[in-house]
């Protein structure tokens, strides 16, 4: 389906009382290919910018973008709005558009430019309507301190994937000789670099567990994660689950971790990691 805004890739198509409150203007240390996947990235938004949003659920996506009902945090915790993203491919830029709750008419339009392999600019126009000159400017200041916050958890996010899909090209796995079984439990949760990609290893229900430390999704990290009480770790930037203990997924959205490896220990007390 398209876009539910008539003429969406037009600036201002329903002809509102419309001021341009501010700009902001960053270079972000990403590619154009990440830049692109971050801005159809639906799902990051209650998880990766919980402090700005609560709830993010989709209504309708295609090649066109993506419109969702969001909720905010705090005091908007309560308020649901409408967000609608239309995506100009050929001119490189892309609109977020409020068409219901605060504010509807509020279009944000962002310009992406390749300066670099892995360096993109990034620039912003807050378009708002039915505002006075004074009400403009103020509404301009937040969202230039919000859109800073964003993109800053968006450039981190996008750098760490980077990362992750160029250490992941020609890797194989090799058993890991972890050293003597009790330095490792003191020394537990621990992250284990490997041929495979970082493992993480810790004490779980009076045993070992070793699980990949990058989600299969889009590679966010998960060593840092502490398990629920029956072994469930949640993705930090899309909010998928998965069991440590055996890799499954817990909430029904089918993403396994991959293969498992395991902690054995020989008879000197020799803890090894194998797959």
């Amino acid at each position: 389906m398209p876009p539910r805004q008539h003429n969406a890739l037009n600036v201002n198509p329903d002809a509102l009382p419309m001021r341009v409150a501010g700009r902001y203007d960053r270079v972000v240390c990403a590619s154009i290919a990440r830049a692109w996947e971050n801005v159809r990235d639906w799902e990051h938004l209650p998880y990766l910018h919980a402090n700005s949003f609560s709830q993010c659920l989709l209504e309708e996506e295609g090649d066109w973008g993506w419109r969702a009902t969001t909720k905010g945090v705090g005091q908007a915790a309560d308020q649901t709005s409408v967000i609608e993203v239309a995506i100009d491919a050929k001119a490189s830029r892309y609109v977020s558009r409020t068409l219901e709750g605060g504010l509807p008419g509020v279009e944000i339009w962002t310009q992406l430019t390749v300066l670099g392999d892995r360096q993109t600019r990034v620039e912003v126009e807050f378009h708002l309507p039915h505002l006075t000159e004074l009400q403009a400017a103020k509404a301009g200041e937040n969202l230039l301190h919000l859109y800073t916050q964003l993109w800053d958890e968006d450039e981190a996010m996008m750098i760490a994937r980077q990362e992750a899909l160029d250490a992941r090209d020609g890797r194989m796995r090799i058993d890991v000789a972890l050293g003597a079984i009790n330095d490792l439990r003191t020394s537990l949760p621990r992250l284990i670099e490997t041929e495979s990609g970082p493992v993480c290893i810790r004490e779980f229900d009076s045993r070992l567990v070793a699980f990949p430390a990058r989600c299969p999704h889009l590679k966010a990290p998960l060593q840092d994660l502490t398990p629920d009480q029956s072994g469930t770790i949640t993705c930090p930037w899309h909010g998928y689950k998965f069991s440590i203990t055996t890799g499954q997924s817990t909430d029904g959205r089918g993403l396994q971790l991959g293969l498992m490896p395991r902690v054995e220990v020989d008879d000197r007390g020799e803890a090894m990691l194998r797959w």
